[in-house]
């Protein structure tokens, strides 16, 4: 006869990775205890016990534990997000969702110290360095680092140290103001220690001088605006001043690169790249800059060598830059990094290739001009003439009321004092150029009541702005283009 059970005993201890009954029987064993009580007796002090239960729901498995997640995850009202600033909606291509992000093969590995087990990963790394160092135009990039902030502070760090062991002592780093405000925050946490002072300002109107050493401008900007910076560059370079660019990875497909404009280092987030905003990170930054800096770049970097027998073979290149051989005397203490989200942006690549990754830019900044247009035509001034995929309004006097429309649409814009910024993205349509519209025609007492015109939109992007050069034409990147294909 069947013993009958109303209980499931598939709890999370028994799939957990341990102990089991059995482990700590034999544990308590060893050590001489009879149970975990006698054992806590032995050990814990009686006056810190605490002398009543722990008021504790039922036990539950872990099917059980997960659906209960999901009911309470779906009290949370899910809004369509444009805010930007660095963090934006993408589409992750299926086969590298479940064959990289969720594959133990590729998340549960750490740094590759031993290379000759390790081409796979190792060539993957290199396929992230190559999208960098073509996007950016600049000639080495590393094997990422931990976000957009602490790179643009590694930048600095690394101009900063250059420069002055040179004997030249230049302690002032400019910021233009509208970079990223989280990136400020940290370049503040890492100046001050260092004995950077930060010089913020407009780039147009800063009197450059020989007591900087470094300036960091974002491209686009906070804002959304894209400039030509080749001119205030080699101004820069006059005075022997190092530039640090921090350039949206998607925009660099339409846009010149940093090289092309003349910066010695650029970085960035690849979050945009097939990486999920996971309520901020993790995300991988890039960083990329001179043939001179080498030396003095942080992070890993994964360089093609030649085996016993003559056959190309991956390595961990330059290490005598990092911690783990010159230890405080490292040029680079960023280890492990964000591997797994770098080879998922590298795989992004190869996935979708140069003319892809062109595609989906097009949509984006397209979708943008639609919007522009859109509340151009009811009577809002948009503040950035060229731009890529952000828009600033400005909305003097209206934002309590397009806040209103903007939540009742369960919409999320960036709202600044008397500006609203909008963002788009990989999965931004038609239908959300109409729905963002509607909002400000609705706060306004407008009436919309159109599809978007998509016959007589023209790009804010002038020629002198666009990139003419390729980005991705190694063979990798133009052979895997389906799932069976990856």
């Amino acid at each position: 006869m069947v013993k009958l059970r109303f209980t499931s005993k598939d709890t999370f201890e028994s799939r957990h990775i341990g102990p089991r009954g059995n482990d700590i029987t034999e544990m308590l064993k060893k050590i001489g205890n009879d149970s975990i009580d006698q054992l806590i007796d032995q050990t814990i002090p009686e006056h810190i016990r605490l002398n009543r239960n722990l008021k504790l729901d039922a036990p539950l498995t872990e099917y059980e534990y997960l659906a209960n997640l999901r009911k309470i995850a779906a009290k949370n009202k899910v809004f369509r997000s444009y805010i930007g600033m660095g963090y934006y909606n993408t589409i992750v291509p299926s086969v590298i969702r479940r064959n990289i992000l969720e594959n133990p093969g590729w998340y549960t590995q750490y740094t590759p110290y031993q290379a000759e087990i390790a081409q796979g990963r190792l060539e993957a790394l290199l396929n992230f360095q190559t999208v960098i160092a073509g996007l950016t135009g600049l000639e080495i990039a590393n094997a990422s680092l931990l976000d957009e902030g602490t790179a643009a502070a590694e930048a600095m760090n690394m101009f900063f140290y250059h420069k002055n062991k040179k004997d030249i002592i230049s302690p002032k780093f400019f910021v233009d103001n509208n970079c990223f405000p989280q990136t400020i925050d940290v370049l503040k946490t890492k100046a001050a220690p260092l004995g950077i002072e930060l010089v913020f300002g407009d780039f147009k109107s800063i009197q450059l001088d020989n007591t900087f050493f470094g300036v960091l401008l974002q491209y686009p900007n906070a804002e959304g605006a894209v400039y030509d910076y080749s001119d205030f560059i080699k101004t820069a370079h006059t005075h022997e001043i190092y530039v640090t660019m921090a350039a949206d990875i998607l925009a660099l497909a339409l846009l010149k690169s940093p090289g092309t404009l003349g910066a010695d280092c650029a970085v960035g987030n690849t979050q945009r790249f097939g990486v999920p905003m996971g309520f901020g990170g993790p995300h991988a930054a890039y960083f990329a800059t001179k043939d001179e800096f080498k030396r003095d770049i942080p992070g890993r970097i994964i360089g093609v060598s030649i085996d016993k027998y003559g056959n190309n073979a991956l390595r961990m290149a330059l290490q005598t830059r990092e911690q783990h051989i010159r230890r405080e005397k490292a040029t680079s203490n960023i280890c492990t990094a964000q591997a797994l989200l770098a080879i998922m942006a590298g795989m992004y690549a190869v996935y979708h290739g140069e003319e892809g990754i062109k595609n989906i830019a097009t949509k984006v900044h397209s979708l943008t001009c639609l919007v522009k247009n859109g509340l151009e035509k009811l009577g809002y001034k948009i503040l950035n003439e060229s731009f890529f995929d952000t828009i600033t309004i400005d909305a003097s006097g209206k934002i309590d009321a397009i806040k209103k429309q903007a939540l009742d649409a369960e919409m999320n814009f960036f709202y600044g004092e008397n500006n609203i910024s909008i963002a788009l993205d990989e999965t931004s349509n038609l239908q959300d150029v109409t729905d963002i519209i509607n909002v400000f025609a609705n706060a306004s007492g407008k009436s919309n009541g159109q599809s978007p015109d998509t016959k007589n939109v023209t790009s804010s992007l002038q020629n002198n702005l666009l990139r003419e050069d390729d980005f991705l034409s190694h063979p990798i990147f133009n052979l895997y283009h389906s799932e069976s294909e990856m």
